[in-house]
């Protein structure tokens, strides 16, 4: 830079940026031996930051507008230690233009497997990817964490370390969620939000802010995606048998309503033998219909024993069909007493109105 260069930049002192790129995020203006005139004009656009640098220490950050840099303006120029000749000399100082907008679809993706512990599945691999968008936040962090000294900082500089930290935030976070794979691909909408709410302080230390996450696509193997084809085909038997037998029916109401002549006795016929299955199907009852009863319970018979007193001496435990044949023998009368499960005490054997009904159904002695 020649000594006109130098002069005409003491002289007329306007300090902007206007970006051609889309990919820059942060600028320095470039000034002879990094001297600014007292009274220059500062112009900070929409979507930047500014901020004023001195001996390496932020100075001031400055928002969207237009500033004169004077002592009555930014009290802090008049501690600068640069400021030896007189509030009327050029002081030496950078500025950094710092891009706001937000940086759009950023693509992230698993390079490797992410293998979970499934609830459902045992241990899977999986896969995910997607894209996310961030922007600057915190200009005077990300100077101090990333910047540094460059003065052109672009994205392709940085947006690798961004990449690794969503892939590895991704995987702890789901690593330590535990969360079912089959809840993980339900609603990605959700996943990327939790994932953004996550993430944030991994961007934030670098003075970013990360402002959407979208996850595209969690994948898994081919034999789990096999299993869960299964499981959505045998849930869905259920709902094909009553459809079947809803058509079967609709097609009964429509012979009925059939009254044409050939055609009807063919719909009748028709309308016969769907009535056939359809009664069958319903007689038998189908095992894979959500809305089948359960089968009836099985009765238990409970089988009662007895004790009997036969000339002084108590027999037992005897059923009833041992009982029906002393009774025949006539071992056991109405008197005889007997005792079961029940009972306080011995009792008659008329007293029993199972034993009682088997006396009665004994024929009267032969006549003489």
């Amino acid at each position: 830079m020649g000594i006109w260069d130098k002069l005409f930049g003491e002289l007329v002192d306007i300090i902007d940026w206007t970006d051609d790129t889309s990919h820059t995020l942060v600028y320095r203006f470039p000034r002879y031996g990094n001297e600014i005139k007292n009274g220059a004009k500062l112009t900070v656009r929409e979507g930047q930051l500014a901020i004023l640098v001195n001996e390496g220490e932020v100075a001031d950050v400055f928002e969207p507008g237009l500033y004169e840099l004077n002592t009555a303006n930014v009290p802090i120029l008049s501690t600068l230690q640069g400021w030896q000749h007189g509030f009327e000399s050029p002081f030496k100082a950078e500025v950094y233009f710092f891009n706001t907008r937000i940086f759009t679809d950023m693509k992230w993706g698993l390079r490797n497997p992410l293998i979970l512990r499934d609830p459902e599945f045992g241990v899977i691999r999986t896969r995910a990817f997607g894209s996310y968008a961030f922007r600057i936040q915190d200009p005077a962090v990300m100077l101090k964490e990333i910047v540094g000294t460059d003065g052109h900082f672009v994205l392709e500089e940085i947006i690798g370390q961004l990449k690794n930290l969503v892939v590895t935030g991704f995987a702890k976070v789901i690593s330590e969620a535990k969360v079912p794979i089959l809840d993980l691909v339900a609603s990605y909408d959700d996943l990327g939000r939790f994932l953004t709410e996550q993430l944030q302080p991994m961007f934030k230390a670098y003075g970013l802010s990360l402002e959407t996450l979208l996850v595209e696509n969690v994948s898994v193997p081919e034999a789990v995606e096999k299993a869960l084809d299964e499981r959505a085909s045998s849930i869905a038997v259920g709902d094909l048998n009553r459809f079947t037998r809803y058509q079967q029916a609709q097609a009964m109401r429509d012979a009925a309503n059939n009254q044409g002549t050939a055609g009807s006795g063919m719909a009748m016929g028709m309308g016969f033998g769907m009535a056939q299955s359809f009664g069958a199907a319903l007689g038998r009852g189908d095992s894979n219909d959500p809305l089948a009863p359960p089968p009836m319970p099985e009765q238990v018979q409970v089988v009662k024993h007895y004790f009997v007193v036969i000339d002084g001496q108590r027999v037992g435990p005897v059923n009833l069909a041992v009982i029906k044949d002393m009774i025949v023998e006539s071992k056991i009368t109405a008197e005889t007493l007997m005792w079961t499960e029940g009972l306080a005490d011995w009792s008659a054997a008329d007293t029993l109105s199972e034993v009682k009904t088997l006396l009665n159904s004994q024929p009267p002695a032969m006549p003489q």
